[in-house]
């Protein structure tokens, strides 16, 4: 009876032995169901396409600082969307590129000019002149006004017969007048006290809009007088009549003319500002050419034919220096 119990017993050892090795190879087997999961899952990856966004990008290679063709650009279709894209050809044409773009490369908006550049019109220049209170019309001046810019010249004995006050420009449009701007773009400063203190502090300058022949009458006149704007309303559209007044003088004066050649037309735009204006033809008019500095002749004299006066150095150059009929020698 002992016998038979033990050989059961040990039957019984072999079958749970067996059934734990039986165990333990179903557990090192893959399960059957996975591959076909990953299978089904890579199949779905590749049917359906990938997201993709309409970016303009150059069709060409851009410059910097020239105009941007509407053939220069295309739109092509990237996995990506960057910031400050163009999903349209026709809202970049027509901007000047900062950088150089290569062909290929997506135009975005912070690589553009942007700013108070572009609200100067063709043949305008933006110019910023001296500004407090009572000039800007207690600081009543907002971007976007019209004024007329007067100037007050005092007399001093020297450059000004006599104090004058008059207007020196009309209906010229405010780009700036302090920290506003007619770009509407937002204040940089995050401190909210310090945005109400940069509304509150008098402007110093006030940028205007001005034809770039007028740059020199504006130029001189801040620097030698003193401005005054006065605001007018945008509606009022008239202007004083330049035919009334003869044209100043320019600090320049236009090579001559070859004989044959066409009389030239009259200097306007970039080559009236090139050709300048001096201080005492904006006071005068021009036409007091007797309050002119005598213009002098100078020629070197060779220091052998001229015997040197006394107290000059030995071995210098001597200059005559003639003013109206008077003439004296200097020696440098």
């Amino acid at each position: 009876m002992i016998n038979l119990t033990k050989i059961i017993a040990a039957i019984l050892v072999l079958l749970a032995i067996l059934l734990g090795v039986y165990a333990w190879m179903l557990g090192r087997q893959p399960t059957p169901k996975a591959p076909a999961a990953s299978e089904r899952g890579s199949e779905q990856t590749k049917s359906q396409p990938a997201v993709t966004y309409p970016v303009v990008v150059a069709a060409k290679p851009l410059p910097a600082g020239q105009v941007i063709a509407a053939d220069a650009l295309r739109v092509e279709h990237l996995t990506v969307n960057p910031a400050g894209a163009f999903q349209e050809v026709a809202a970049a044409a027509d901007r000047v590129p900062v950088l150089d773009l290569s062909e290929g490369t997506p135009v975005m908006e912070n690589q553009l000019v942007s700013g108070l550049a572009l609200r100067v019109g063709a043949g305008e220049r933006a110019v910023a002149v001296k500004a407090d209170e009572i000039m800007g019309v207690g600081n009543k001046i907002q971007p976007g006004d019209f004024v007329d810019v007067f100037i007050t010249l005092k007399s001093d004995g020297k450059d000004v017969d006599r104090s004058q006050a008059r207007l020196l420009l009309s209906r010229k449009r405010v780009l700036a007048f302090g920290s506003a701007s007619v770009d509407g773009l937002p204040s940089k400063t995050a401190d909210k006290q310090q945005q109400q203190a940069q509304r509150t502090e008098p402007a110093r300058t006030a940028v205007l809009a001005v034809p770039v022949d007028d740059v020199n009458r504006l130029t001189i006149g801040d620097a030698t007088g003193r401005l005054m704007l006065a605001l007018r309303n945008p509606n009022d559209m008239g202007e004083p009549d330049p035919k009334l007044f003869t044209d100043l003088p320019t600090a320049l004066q236009p090579a001559s003319v070859r004989p044959g050649e066409p009389r030239r037309p009259p200097l306007e735009g970039l080559d009236r500002a090139q050709a300048g204006l001096t201080a005492l033809d904006l006071v005068t008019g021009g036409k007091n050419v007797a309050s002119r500095p005598a213009l002098t002749e100078a020629r070197a004299i060779s220091t052998g034919t001229r015997a040197p006066q006394p107290g000059t150095a030995r071995g210098g150059l001597q200059v005559e220096v003639i003013r109206g009929d008077r003439s004296e020698t200097m020696s440098y």
